[in-house]
């Protein structure tokens, strides 16, 4: 059983149960909503949201049977995952791009090691052996991905890649 780390339980909010998650997930819209269950911390323990509402640049929760901040305060701090089964979602998670291979015009540059969020798009970070290199993950960039057979193709602007 897979899970997908979507955030962090950063703080309590009120007397009444209810906490802050601090999350950029790509698929929000889909897991914070009544019913839906999250895992929180190492042990994976699971919880199912009573409520949801935005609030600045929080994802505020309630779950199902807590009505306390007694109850919550020992979940400051811990990470939020959910379960890969759980998520109905057309094409594959930024995190399934994690591994791939990344070609430029007719070589291999290396595989993403990471992806790095930023303010305006997310970047491929890419081990290329000696030196990392990072590409914006747009359009511009990105030619393909071929989630079967772990395979990025993107476009090979100069500069982009030194000669080694």
């Amino acid at each position: 059983m897979e899970y997908i780390y979507i955030g962090d339980l950063v703080n309590t909010h009120g007397l009444k149960g209810e906490v802050r998650i601090l999350s950029d997930f790509e698929y929000k819209e889909l897991v914070f909503k009544h019913a839906f269950k999250l895992y929180l911390g190492r042990k994976k323990e699971e919880l199912i949201i009573n409520t949801y509402r935005p609030h600045k640049t929080y994802d505020m929760v309630t779950f199902d049977g807590i009505t306390d901040i007694n109850d919550v305060l020992g979940y400051k701090g811990e990470r939020v995952y959910v379960k890969r089964s759980d998520l109905v979602i057309d094409g594959y998670l930024n995190q399934d791009l994690i591994g791939l291979n990344v070609y430029g015009t007719n070589r291999l540059i290396g595989p993403v090691k990471q992806i790095v969020k930023s303010k305006a798009h997310d970047i491929l970070l890419i081990d290329g052996g000696t030196k990392n290199y990072m590409v914006p993950y747009i359009d511009e960039f990105i030619k393909k991905v071929d989630i079967e057979n772990k395979r990025i193709d993107v476009n090979e602007i100069e500069g982009l890649f030194d000669a080694n």
